[in-house]
């Protein structure tokens, strides 16, 4: 081996990771284990290397994936680097820096070999001293320069598609018009879709940057008592998760696994209210109090007082009184759904306002934000039943808000909780709580070192 101190070091790193590999390995053999002496055999230097070049042929790294779009799909991964594509004003891979994260895929029980490339020294990782056939690389490598330079060159080629370009009938495909003539087949393009794993990777440290950091934390903390802070708030209103691979997300690629699956989807919609014309409910012990802040709003009010005036009028117990009955309460079910997403898109963390006098539930329920930075809130949230409590009230207001001329008492009242409980729009909602509640969960045990608020 060459005594070039830069040759010695990039060899000493290499050194250093086979053996934390057999130690890993070895943890709970013994040295008169057959297997230990397997191993130590399998953990040479060159032994090694050449078995991990041998099966890096197994493994690609790519930008632009097609398991993605359907985990049975054979067709070619591609390797775009940002500085190969074509610019332009919108966002794209070729917006990624250039310490931005190549996805793996190909057989998962290689991918130690893609952990091996990733070493880094002086900046630049053992991958990219391949694919620059660095002779620093060759000589750690080997004394042998032919040798050194067929292990070079298998581990250059992981970046490189694996036959040639095709689709697959599990593929996603779609028709590109190219031409003015819609009529004519030749002024189309068939284009196959890829998903840009580096580029959604990125997307999702940032949301998670956004979501979870430190920094995000103290600069939501200061944007609720008026300070400055060094660090933007931002928001992603409706964020939706799309989890890949199910139990075994390493399937589909590496990034795919270090996100535990987990892939985000913003929301692409219309503003459906002004949020400036939404204010938190403070000062009050309840929003379902008679007649509270829910029962104050003009649509309640008027249906409330609908539903009253028909009920007083003692229709006949038949099937159009009931038709009729349900009608107002699935009506009043719904403002009771629209009440609540308002409440969702004020500032998360509004209910933490020494102002803010509700109950625990109720705070559960119309601040659920507050969960992502609040660890004490978020435990008590994920294990409460708090949207039985909100039943419970619920139905007391109704009862109180319909009361006066009309005897009602413990049979309405569990009608009306049963109704709400049944009601397609309050149980789509609390699904989807449910889910984002799993994926925050999820999400801040896939950060280093755990949920830090701990």
């Amino acid at each position: 081996m060459a005594d070039n101190s830069r040759t010695g070091e990039l060899r000493s790193g290499i050194e250093a990771f086979l053996k934390d590999r057999f130690d890993t390995k070895t943890e709970k053999l013994t040295p008169d284990d057959p297997k230990y002496q397997t191993l130590v055999e399998q953990f040479q230097f060159d032994t090694w290397i050449n078995d991990a070049a041998r099966r890096v042929g197994q493994l690609q790294v790519v930008t632009h994936s097609l398991k993605p779009i359907h985990p049975d799909a054979k067709g070619s991964n591609l390797y775009a680097p940002p500085e190969s594509l074509n610019t332009h004003n919108l966002v794209g891979s070729h917006t990624l820096p250039a310490d931005f994260s190549g996805d793996v895929v190909g057989n998962a029980a290689a991918l130690d070999v893609y952990k091996f490339l990733k070493l880094e020294f002086e900046g630049k990782s053992l991958l990219e001293r391949a694919l620059e056939n660095d002779t620093e690389l060759a000589k750690a490598l080997s004394d042998n320069p032919e040798q050194a330079q067929a292990w070079i060159s298998a581990f250059a080629a992981i970046t490189k598609p694996r036959g040639e370009h095709a689709s697959h009938t599990r593929a996603k495909q779609l028709y590109w018009l190219v031409g003015d003539d819609a009529l004519d087949d030749d002024n189309f393009h068939l284009l196959a879709p890829l998903y840009a794993t580096s580029l959604a990777h990125r997307v999702f440290q940032t949301i998670n940057h956004d979501r979870f950091s430190d920094e995000a934390k103290e600069a939501r903390k200061a944007k609720r008592e008026g300070k400055y802070a060094e660090q933007a708030v931002r928001n992603y209103p409706n964020l939706a998760v799309q989890k890949m691979g199910g139990t075994k997300p390493q399937n589909i690629s590496q990034l795919n696994s270090e996100r535990g699956g987990n892939n985000y989807l913003v929301v692409s919609l219309p503003p459906s209210w002004n949020v400036r014309d939404i204010r938190p409910p403070l000062k009050v012990t309840s929003v379902l109090s008679d007649p509270g802040v829910f029962g104050s709003r003009s649509e309640v009010r008027s249906l409330v007082k609908d539903l009253k005036r028909f009920l007083e009028t003692n229709p006949a117990t038949d099937m159009h009184t009931r038709d009729l009955r349900d009608d107002y309460t699935a009506m009043l079910m719904d403002e009771l759904a629209l009440f609540a997403m308002q409440m969702h898109s004020l500032p998360a963390g509004w209910s933490d306002d020494e102002k803010c006098e509700l109950s625990p539930e109720e705070t559960y329920w119309l601040d659920p934000g507050r969960a992502e930075e609040d660890a004490t809130f978020r435990e008590a949230r994920n294990s409460m039943e708090w949207a039985e409590a909100i039943r419970h009230r619920f139905a007391n207001w109704l009862n109180a808000a319909l009361g006066g001329k009309l005897p009602f008492g413990d049979v309405e009242f569990r009608h009306w909780q049963k109704t709400l409980a049944n009601d397609g729009t309050h149980q789509r909602l609390l699904d989807r709580d449910r889910r984002w509640m799993e994926t925050l969960m999820e999400d801040l045990d896939n950060l280093p070192g755990g949920d830090d608020d701990e």
